[in-house]
């Protein structure tokens, strides 16, 4: 039997990237996100993909997600996002809300439920999709700053309760990646200020290099885990080092 990968927000992006190389790698992937007829499209062009609707806000979505599964050998957590750019001074508390409400605690609803699957299937992953920036912060960034430290910190708390246990706990960490809604959500749907931020970078990463990242974590031998790996384009140095043509 093919090994079962979970992606959630597998509808565009990094996650519909994702699902589609888990897939040629051979796994049957569960691609769950809100926005079914996407999903669709992709279950119907690509051989091993099967379309959940999963909303990691609902606590009866994730159930109803759990309840569907048979097995469950990867969980790639990828839902999340980040939105807008003010400083902490003016930050939206609503945008803030749904931030943590999507990164955080969206992670910790899956991962708590399809934990038992991942420790029943004898050698689990559990990927979590954070960013460099819940490594290091920058001005603008506060709300989405501490949605990605508080995920990665959960990440490090999971690997340490988990020591013994056959699941292996990976970080995945992107810096600049080039998506076709990540920085069109961050502003609001100002596609200007989104094509600002990718302006004269030569080779920004692509949805595709940071699946290629988790595919290579995940298909380790089982004693062999990937704590954190931080992926960026060669133009990006740093967080405040950028090289722009």
């Amino acid at each position: 039997m093919n090994r079962t990968a979970v992606v959630t927000g597998a509808s565009s992006g990094i996650g519909e990237a994702t699902a589609r190389r888990l897939a040629a790698e051979g796994f049957d992937v569960v691609a769950a996100a809100r926005r079914r007829d996407r999903l669709d499209k992709l279950a119907a062009e690509v051989p091993g993909i099967r379309a959940v609707s999963l909303d990691v806000t609902s606590q009866e979505s994730v159930d109803a997600l759990a309840a569907s599964l048979e097995r469950c050998d990867v969980l790639v957590n990828n839902a999340g996002g980040a939105i807008g750019l003010e400083p902490v001074a003016a930050g939206n508390v609503d945008d803030w809300q749904q931030m943590y409400d999507t990164n955080v605690l969206g992670s910790l609803r899956v991962t708590k439920a399809l934990l038992p699957l991942l420790v029943a299937s004898g050698d689990g992953v559990l990927v979590m999709l954070t960013s460099v920036a819940g490594l290091v912060s920058y001005e603008g960034g506060g709300g989405y700053n501490a949605a990605k430290h508080a995920q990665t910190a959960m990440t490090e708390v999971l690997r340490l309760e988990l020591c013994g246990e056959p699941v292996r706990v990976v970080e995945v960490a992107p810096g600049m990646v080039h998506t076709e809604e990540f920085s069109l959500n961050r502003f609001h749907g100002d596609s200007a200020a989104a094509d600002r931020v990718y302006q004269g970078v030569p080779g920004p990463l692509t949805a595709d290099d940071v699946a290629d990242a988790i595919s290579w974590c995940v298909t380790r031998p089982a004693h062999v885990n990937v704590d954190r790996l931080v992926i960026r384009p060669r133009a990006q140095a740093a967080q405040h080092k950028i090289h722009r043509v």
